[in-house]
């Protein structure tokens, strides 16, 4: 497991949690810059001690082997694997040059030292001076905070106002410095990703090219060289996209950050001063409390966040009452009484606001919390997957293809926004969007377009591949291997809305065609994924842990491209394991009522026109006996069949079956669906099959059959075993 992202959310709660976080990030950073101090001193003994120079370069070897990266998230991209590899792929190219004597490159110390103290004084430096500063603004506001609790409520109210309002200054201070350290300390975790190991590369280089004896091995290592540039390279542009996300995040967090509050499990959380009686009289105590409405239990921890150390064991109190404590009561503000199930007496306890306090009060009077979900900025557009959708993309993917397809850039360099709004509003008009055969006129540049495709596809009310599905692709991606990787990517899309599906599908068969011209556009199938990555599977809720998965997303989309023929064109044909099996069976039966097994076998189908009524009552009567004695075979409980009363759908007539000859009479393609699954089968003797060896459970499971007959009628049929 790699270090834990730091949420900017956190910086405001300032919680233990949080600053375990931090510590853990800071202590990778102090273990960095020791590792890069030895580093630059083994190099320049390196160059200076030509004689020794065998036994420097194995302490140089060494020291690269025993360097592990912390990468931040739970997984790593295979170029995140591959640069972390990498220093241990350098030490072997060192061990193995330990015998060749030669003299040492006369540039090394330009290509490996410099950029090394470099980054160590601009980004390591920089971070503990950000850290120094962070510190500093903490004991601060710790101690104007608790001046400013000990006032006296009998002061003039006219203090009481400049001291409350010195209060939010100095803490408001706080909060931007806070920002800004981890802000900085992301900064450098993913900045040395690539700052640390090119001089690396760049140094190693060199010394292949003085290096008459070790031509063979460079030619060995020259495929995992372009690897891992290729990596760097991909990594330093993740790197650009997800700085540029970070910063916008907290800039948002600046400007109004309850809008951007983490959903917490918690119904209220934060600190609080319980009043303890001791034996030379009362002390108010810090503590970081925690409530939850459903349990109505009360966490409080008692913490110092100067020495950032816990000062005694955690308190758990289920919640009786909650009484605003009246000012003329006490000498405190922002005091309220909490009475406690199992534990006697009063706990008074003091708010850091008054509007803290009454935040306090709503959650433990039982009022609902207030929760701010990260809400789709374009979830109020018009855009819809409906008609006039596919056209707008059909026409901006023919006018790419037919006279952009080699424009340099290409869906990278975006439009004026004014004239891609305008360019939306035309195509998105119902009068000219029904005109299938108008193509957009050649005034339109072709930037333009393309990002009035981009925009479209994000004003959509949730992303093409949705949300439910985001974290599964996600996951996907993380897969180890790539076999696997794909196959599951195929199945996921498989379950999509069949509208997303196609339109991704067209979308994707474009951005293929956009690939294999990238010698000219200069887009290739990683660049893509960088640019429609975000777009297509956005997540929900927008977190410094989210951004840091868009590299994942660029990698699905990537797979998506790379094998759109396979996904697209051919059905997922991975079958379920027994584990599978009993996790579906068990969601299914916790999600269904136990009467299903009382169901019948039932038959439906669509309402048709007059013209095509009497040919399709033909068809269903001469199948229904081969549908009821396939059923007799499912239904061991169930000698007759009966209507199901439950549909709701007005065009659906229920048809009384008789006993029929044959299935294979209706030509079409079958859907079986057994629990959450569904699947093609193009034959209805690969239905039987199906129906009959999917869930050989006990419990009752509900099975759907339905197929799409050659006059595109619906024939369907629900069943339980």
């Amino acid at each position: 497991m790699g270090l834990p992202a730091l949420e900017f959310s956190d910086c405001c709660l300032d919680s233990p949690h949080f600053r375990e976080t931090l510590k853990s990030h800071e202590a990778e950073l102090d273990k960095t810059n020791k590792f890069i101090k030895e580093l630059i001193k083994d190099g320049k003994s390196l160059i200076v001690a030509l004689k020794n120079l065998s036994s420097a370069k194995r302490k140089f070897a060494d020291s690269l082997n025993e360097f592990k990266f912390q990468c931040i998230g739970d997984a790593e991209t295979d170029d995140e694997m591959c640069i972390a590899r990498s220093l241990q792929e350098f030490a072997t190219v060192l061990r193995n040059l330990e015998d060749e004597r030669i003299r040492m490159i006369e540039n090394a110390s330009e290509v490996l030292i410099t950029p090394l103290e470099k980054f160590r004084k601009e980004q390591i430096g920089a971070a503990k001076e950000a850290k120094k500063k962070y510190d500093k603004e903490t004991e601060k506001y710790c101690g104007i905070l608790e001046k400013h609790l000990n006032l006296s409520s009998k002061k003039k109210e006219s203090q009481l106002q400049e001291a409350d309002s010195q209060v939010d200054l100095v803490r408001q201070h706080f909060y931007e410095v806070s920002l800004e350290y981890v802000f900085k300390v992301q900064e450098v975790q993913e900045r040395k990703m690539f700052e640390f190991v090119e001089p690396l590369l760049a140094f190693l280089q060199g010394l292949f090219t003085f290096y008459h004896h070790g031509y063979e091995l460079a030619k060995d290592f020259g495929d995992f060289k372009t690897q891992l540039t290729i990596s760097i390279q991909n990594t330093r542009n993740r790197f650009e996209g997800t700085r540029s996300e970070v910063e916008s995040l907290m800039k948002k967090m600046k400007e109004n950050p309850l809008e951007h509050k983490t959903i917490s499990p918690y119904t209220m959380e934060g600190y609080l001063y319980v009043q303890e009686k001791r034996h030379f009289g009362t002390s108010w105590v810090k503590h970081y409390c925690t409530y939850q409405r459903d349990s109505k239990q009360i966490i409080m921890v008692p913490f110092d966040q100067k020495s950032g150390g816990k000062g005694g064991e955690d308190e758990s109190v289920t919640l009786k009452s909650c009484t605003r404590r009246k000012t003329d009561s006490i000498e405190k503000r922002f005091c309220f009484d909490v009475e406690a199930v199992d534990r006697p007496g009063v706990i008074t306890m003091q708010a850091l606001s008054e509007e803290d306090r009454r935040l306090w009060m709503e959650a433990m009077d039982g009022r609902e919390p207030v929760y701010n979900s990260n809400k789709d900025s374009q979830s109020e557009g018009t855009a819809q997957l409906d008609s006039i959708g596919f056209s707008i993309i059909r026409k901006c993917i023919h006018a790419v293809e037919t006279r952009g397809i080699n424009e340099q850039g290409l869906y990278r360099i975006v439009g004026v926004n004014s004239r891609v709004q305008k360019l939306l509003s035309v195509l998105m008009d119902p009068k000219t969007a029904s005109e299938t055969e108008t193509d957009i006129c050649a005034e339109w540049e072709i930037k333009t377009i393309t990002s009035a495709l981009k925009t479209y596809l994000r004003m959509l009310p949730g992303p093409l591949m949705m949300y439910q599905f985001q974290r599964s692709f996600i996951k996907a991606a993380k897969l180890e291997n790539q076999e696997t990787r794909v196959s599951e990517i195929h199945s996921l899309v498989h379950r999509l809305p069949e509208k997303n599906r196609q339109m991704l599908q067209l979308l994707m068969n474009h951005l293929a065609n956009v690939a294999n011209n990238h010698k000219q556009n200069l887009m290739t199938v990683a660049n893509l994924g960088v640019v429609f990555g975000p777009t297509l599977l956005r997540p929900q809720e927008e977190t410094v842990a989210a951004i840091m998965d868009i590299k994942f997303q660029n990698i699905v989309i990537e797979i998506l491209i790379e094998n759109h023929e396979k996904i697209f064109n051919t059905v997922p044909d991975v079958p379920l394991t027994n584990a599978q099996l009993h996790l579906l069976r068990k969601k299914s039966s916790d999600s269904k009522p136990p009467s299903c097994s009382e169901r019948p076998l039932t038959l439906f189908h669509a309402m048709q026109s007059t013209e095509k009524q009497e040919q399709r009552n033909s068809i269903i009567n001469s199948s229904l006996e081969s549908v009821s004695s396939n059923a007799n075979s499912i239904l061991n409980s169930s000698s007759s069949l009966q209507p199901n009363m439950n549909s709701s759908d007005p065009n659906l007539d229920v048809v009384k079956p008789t006993r029929p000859n044959s299935l294979s009479s209706i030509p079409g393609t079958w859907l079986v669906g057994g629990d959450s699954e569904w699947k093609d089968w193009p034959h209805p003797r690969e239905l039987r099959g199906v129906s009959l060896t999917m869930g050989p459970s006990r419990t009752a499971e509900l099975y759907m059959v339905s197929m799409r007959t050659a006059d595109s009628s619906v024939v369907a049929i629900s069943c339980c075993r």
